[in-house]
């Protein structure tokens, strides 16, 4: 399908999910000064050409969940099953075809710690086409954030101001998930506006006792809600994987310097040959190796930095983004493609 560029009304829509991904159409119509119906009718055409979706997970950080890089090295043509295959399980996000059609990486997040330590041995596909596995163990993350895209910047400060809800104390009591709850992330890393009745159903609770499950959950920052929508929409046609080496003395400071870009949706110290792994979002091009020879070159303690372009985004935070790998080919036994 051709993708048109947004206008103006649909990237301030977009900018406000960002914010708050399940605003009233009423509160949204309200600060950007249309109608309800107009809001509505645009969320629900974008929504049904799959341009935008927004999801809740809980946040990477969260009690108990470990959260591994992995990039997985296919044979030619392989590629697309392998991410497939990783596309279908529920504890995977960001999958993502590489360098040039060679390469899948993905983040796997673990329940517990001794999910985390069977994962790499047990659950990864097995396949004579997957030629290398590297896996990162995510330490500590600069930004990644829920909440914006920086480059879009479609509101005003007041408006931004009116729509971003109340930052989550980070000192909160986080309370502890049951299956109710669990019922209740599942339906909502599908569509994180599913309404009370939906999630009553599911859960099993009475609509009152969603509302109220709901407002706990995203006080205390377990829930997050994503605006996902494809960034060819709203202008921004490249994307790359960076993975760059610092000294352990720079570490933190590099981070926090690259947290700042604009083009940066992702930073993170990880293990790995590489300590720093970032993901950019450039206009064209032109734009990412301005963003390379410039913002990149002036931090002075990268020492080294390896760029994988994204060829296509199969999975983000949610839900399979791409029906082709919706339906791909059903792995064999053990989990090959």
């Amino acid at each position: 399908m051709e993708i048109h560029e947004a206008d103006d009304l649909d990237r301030r829509l977009i900018h406000a999910l960002q914010l708050d991904g399940r605003a009233s159409f009423s509160r949204i119509a309200e600060v950007l000064g249309v109608s309800d119906q107009t809001v509505a009718r645009r969320y629900r055409r974008l929504r049904t050409r799959d341009l935008l979706r927004i999801v809740a997970v809980p946040p990477a950080d969260h009690a108990g969940h470990g959260r591994w890089l992995l990039r997985l090295r296919c044979a030619p043509g392989a590629a697309e099953n392998v991410a497939a295959t990783l596309a279908r399980r529920p504890d995977t996000a960001w999958v993502q075809i590489v360098s040039g059609g060679t390469e899948v990486l993905c983040i796997a997040r673990a329940r517990s710690q001794d999910e985390s330590e069977q994962y790499l041995l047990e659950r990864l596909p097995r396949s004579a086409r997957i030629v290398d596995i590297a896996a990162h163990s995510v330490l500590h993350t600069y930004y990644g954030s829920p909440n914006r895209l920086r480059g879009l910047s479609a509101l005003t400060p007041r408006q931004v101001r009116a729509l971003a809800p109340d930052p989550v104390p980070e000192d909160g009591d986080v309370p502890p998930l049951g299956p109710g709850d669990q019922r209740l992330l599942d339906v909502l890393a599908r569509d994180g506006r599913a309404g009370h009745a939906e999630l009553a159903a599911a859960t099993g609770w009475s609509p009152s006792t969603v509302g109220r499950r709901l407002d706990r959950l995203q006080a205390t920052g377990v829930l997050h809600f994503y605006a996902e929508f494809d960034l060819r929409y709203v202008g921004l046609h490249t994307a790359a994987r960076l993975w760059t080496s610092v000294p352990p003395a720079d570490l933190a400071a590099t981070g926090r310097a690259l947290a700042e870009h604009p083009e940066v949706v992702f930073a993170a110290a990880t293990t790995g040959p590489t300590n720093l792994a970032v993901q950019v979002v450039c206009r064209d091009s032109r734009h990412l190796y301005r963003y390379l020879t410039e913002r990149v070159a002036a931090l002075p303690a990268v020492r080294h930095v390896e760029t994988a372009p994204i060829v296509r985004n199969v999975k983000r935070a949610g839900t399979v983004l791409d029906p082709a790998f919706r339906t791909a080919r059903r792995p064999g036994p053990g989990g090959a493609p």
